[in-house]
């Protein structure tokens, strides 16, 4: 039976909301394994002009186990 485990992240971008999710995917990808779906939660504007795309991505991890 495959466990998994959602994360909740956010990752922000200059340039787009669709950059402000990569690079919420590419932080997760550096300490993650086995990452099985990314669901974009919300996206928008944040900052004193409005000029910061943030996304709030949901990340499913697959749950290892561990033999002995």
């Amino acid at each position: 039976m495959a466990v998994v485990k959602i994360i909740e992240l956010v990752g922000s971008s200059n340039q787009s909301s669709d950059d402000a999710v990569q690079q919420a995917v590419a932080e997760a990808k550096q300490t993650l394994r086995n990452i099985r779906a990314v669901d974009v939660v919300s996206t928008g504007l944040r900052g004193e002009n409005l000029d910061e795309w943030r996304a709030h991505v949901r990340v499913a991890i697959l749950i290892e186990r561990v033999t002995e």
